[in-house]
């Protein structure tokens, strides 16, 4: 088979095929309601108010189609997926449903492609694939259907060129995430390309010291480990250094650490040389940031409690809820199952946490503003059932507001 017909970036043609079923499957009537209301559904008591700006994006969308394309045009092929294609229980569960099988990676991140052949598909996941993985892929001539998100791969070119130019690239990210992992490979195709991955700016914090020449070595590799590119050598490999991102995490956050770390190599090595040993590009995931800037807005007049919809492993979710958290109080759920209607409870994650809570009288008895919103990787279909529930719990019926919003011509 030739290059052309074993590898998709762009797509596999079927789109207008698959369109109808993903519509089906993951829209919603009652969201597109509250849409064209101003992002605004009073039902009695209740007053919802939706952020502008939520749930899928367009990486997350993309990534959606091309594995429901990649089963439409290969019926009887063997399909796998290298890991989760996102963080949404409800959506992998579909592709699991769809026949594809999912591989998963090792404690240190490394995937066995031992059971995968030649005539096999492989979908790369939205995060991406390290880049060994992706040319283990390549060499065995199985089909690759590739759906790493267009922001991912800005993310991955200023990593490259920090790695080709000898700076090391301190990514703010959390180490284990599969992103991550993807981005910190690129700069092992220079080789003496380094990375170092800090989790926020405490970690951003010690590594400016270090570079102030504070700190000692040994403890600073123990604090770090697991967190940088073999060999790393603090007192060498933070002469020269260039910031990017894990894309999910907190805009704002990470352009005060890039910040943050500007002024220490400036402190260390006065404002014109500081500067040529510094490097920092904004690769920001737009998405990210609208959904951030959504929340944020929607928080300067606080709604009496918020709820957000998404898996209790993606990021940007976590990053939403905790902004949130800040303004009122803020449930975190997985999808609607999470609210029982029979009853006056809410399971919840912890803010930031791993704790599954539940809390019982969390819907106030009158009047109550409740604010909405949902991490990339969650369809308006989620949304909409969570609200279905919100309402049956206070004792009104959904197919009633549709009805009635029909009847009035919205």
């Amino acid at each position: 088979m030739s290059t052309e017909e074993t590898y998709f970036r762009r797509g596999l043609g079927l789109k207008d095929e698959i369109q109808p079923l993903l519509e089906s499957e993951y829209g919603s009537a009652l969201v597109s309601l509250i849409q064209a209301r101003g992002h605004r559904l009073d039902v009695g008591r209740l007053h919802f108010r939706l952020a502008e700006s939520f749930g899928f994006c367009y990486g997350v969308d993309r990534a959606v189609e091309y594995a429901y394309e990649t089963r439409r045009k290969f019926p009887d092929r063997h399909i796998f997926l290298v890991g989760e294609i996102i963080h949404n229980p409800h959506v992998n569960r579909q592709l699991r449903d769809m026949g594809i099988e999912f591989l998963y990676p090792d404690d240190d991140g490394r995937f066995e492609f031992g059971r995968v052949g030649a005539d096999d598909v492989v979908i790369l996941p939205a995060f991406g694939v390290g880049i060994e993985d992706f040319e283990r892929l390549r060499a065995m001539d199985c089909v690759v259907v590739d759906t790493t998100c267009g922001s991912v791969l800005l993310v991955w070119k200023r990593v490259e060129s920090y790695a080709r130019d000898g700076f090391t690239a301190i990514i703010h990210g959390k180490h284990y995430h599969e992103e991550t992992r993807a981005t910190s490979s690129q700069v092992r195709k220079y080789p003496e390309g380094r990375y170092l991955v800090v989790r926020d700016m405490d970690e951003a914090d010690l590594v400016c010291s270090y570079i102030r020449g504070e700190g000692d070595r040994e403890t600073f590799l123990e604090r770090f480990r697991g967190k940088h590119s073999r060999g790393f050598d603090p007192d060498r490999d933070l002469e020269r250094v260039g910031v990017a991102n894990q894309t999910t995490m907190v805009a704002s956050e990470s352009l005060a650490i890039a910040d943050r770390l500007h002024t220490a190599m400036v402190e260390r090595w006065g404002e014109t040389e500081g500067a040529k040993r510094f490097r920092s590009f904004d690769t920001i995931c737009s998405a990210t940031q609208d959904r951030q800037d959504a929340v944020q807005r929607l928080m300067v007049v606080p709604p009496h409690l918020m709820v957000v919809i998404g898996g209790y492993n993606s990021s940007n979710t976590n990053h939403l809820a905790h902004l949130c958290a800040q303004s009122t109080c803020t449930f975190h759920i997985e999808d609607a199952a999470c609210i029982e209607p029979g009853q006056a409870t809410i399971r919840h994650k912890e803010i930031m946490g791993q704790a599954l809570l539940t809390t019982p009288g969390w819907l106030p008895e009158g009047d109550v503003e409740i604010g909405l919103t949902a991490g990339a990787s969650t369809p308006n279909s989620k949304i909409g059932e969570t609200v279905e529930r919100i309402l049956r719990q206070a004792g009104y019926d959904p197919a009633t507001v549709l009805q009635e919003a029909e009847v009035a011509g919205s």
